[in-house]
């Protein structure tokens, strides 16, 4: 705002009412306000600290004459601008600043911090006379201002993505109308068990805080706990089985399973199918032959005709799960150490929220080892029927021997 201001005044203003203004606008900050207007407006400090004692002198001694009559500073009064005295100031500094495209890639600051004051170092040793100070008001004139990374990209996308989004619409639309289960899967971060930080905030008493370990060694841990969760898309439900192993395709499936076993039956009695959206990687990957392998077993275990739909490659935030259940269950243990598997359980199957998510939980402790191989002779007696689209990502398992 102080710098808007002082763009519009500006060109109207002579030097000493430009003191005057910005003696002005910094008291009227209180303390630190000579530093935050010095940043808005690339006034030095001395200046304004004497528009100060200006302002001092006219409240005691108010002037007789109109102040268009007053001596200011002469034409060509005052110390020149940096840039007009080096010109060649600036380009350096975005040399420096950005030398991946304006300057040399092997430039010393490219894989350093580009603090204002190594940017003044390095301006030094190329002939110029400049402190950091300075470099913060120049990098502000030239449009740069202090940034954290953004996350934004996400990868190349695929040519049919959006279309691969519609069909799991359609699918899961033609699932719901028929009253037939549609549950979105995927794990959950895997977290260390023990006294360990969890972000987040809660109420405690003043001067209480749940005490935690400085450190947070894996070495400490009590083991991790591997979140993997069924949310169901039809009821709003979610079921979380809490492995204490190995996120492997097994560990997913058997979810399904308890899930299945737990809650779907029950909410799904007549249903003799059911819809999966899964992510395109991980334990539940469209590439992963153990995946489609449990899946058939879970098949011919429960008669159910399973239907598989994958998000595209880099699109997992997209699936429902994740804003569903997972932020649901991270808002709901936030600053609560995870001191135990049980904890952990507990915590998960306490979630609720005002749209009326049910959650329940349980303790996984079965052994899943990873690398497990898959034959192609296992592969072929699968009962698996590809979709004409991307049938990779879209498919259908049917019960065997029924």
């Amino acid at each position: 705002m102080i710098r808007e201001k002082f763009e519009a005044l500006a060109p109207v203003m002579d030097e000493r009412m430009m003191r005057l203004w910005v003696a002005a606008e910094a008291q009227a900050l209180g303390p630190g306000g000579t530093a935050i207007v010095a940043r808005a407006t690339g006034i030095g400090r001395a200046r304004i600290r004497s528009g100060m004692h200006d302002l001092e002198e006219l409240s005691t001694n108010p002037p007789v004459e109109r102040p268009s009559q007053q001596r200011i500073r002469r034409p060509g009064g005052g110390r020149k601008r940096l840039t007009e005295t080096d010109p060649t100031i600036l380009d350096d500094l975005e040399s420096l600043v950005e030398p991946l495209t304006r300057g040399d890639p092997e430039s010393p600051l490219r894989w350093t911090c580009k603090s204002t004051r190594n940017l003044a170092t390095e301006l030094v040793q190329k002939g110029h006379q400049v402190g950091a100070t300075k470099i913060g008001y120049l990098l502000w004139d030239l449009g740069y201002r202090l940034h954290a990374n953004a996350k934004t990209l996400e990868g190349q996308q695929h040519p049919d993505r959006d279309a691969q989004f519609e069909h799991i619409n359609e699918q899961a639309e033609a699932f719901l109308t028929r009253h037939a289960p549609v549950i979105s899967v995927d794990t959950k971060k895997k977290e260390l068990v023990g006294d360990f930080k969890n972000g987040g905030r809660e109420w405690q008493p003043i001067g209480e805080p749940v005490r935690v370990g400085v450190h947070d060694f894996p070495t400490d841990a009590l083991g991790k706990a591997v979140p993997y969760g069924v949310y169901d898309l039809g009821r709003n439900e979610g079921w979380v089985s809490v492995g204490m192993s190995h996120d492997t395709a097994a560990l997913a499936v058997e979810s399904i399973r308890r899930w299945w076993r737990m809650m779907g039956e029950k909410a799904y009695p007549k249903s003799k199918e059911l819809l999966v959206t899964a992510d395109a990687g991980g334990s539940n990957g469209y590439r992963s032959r153990l995946w489609k392998v449990e899946l058939q077993d879970f098949a011919n275990q429960t008669g159910l005709s399973v239907t598989v739909c994958h998000f595209p490659p880099g699109t997992s935030k997209w699936n429902k799960i994740e804003h569903r259940l997972f932020s649901a269950i991270s808002q709901n243990w936030r600053g609560r150490p995870l001191v135990s598997h049980q904890v952990v359980v507990d915590l998960i199957g306490a979630t609720r929220t005002s749209t009326g998510l049910h959650v329940r939980a349980g303790l996984d402790v079965g052994r899943y080892e990873k690398g497990i191989k898959v034959t192609d002779a296992k592969m072929h007696n699968l009962a698996i029927q590809r979709a004409n689209f991307h049938g990779e990502w879209n498919y259908r398992i049917s019960p065997q021997g029924r």
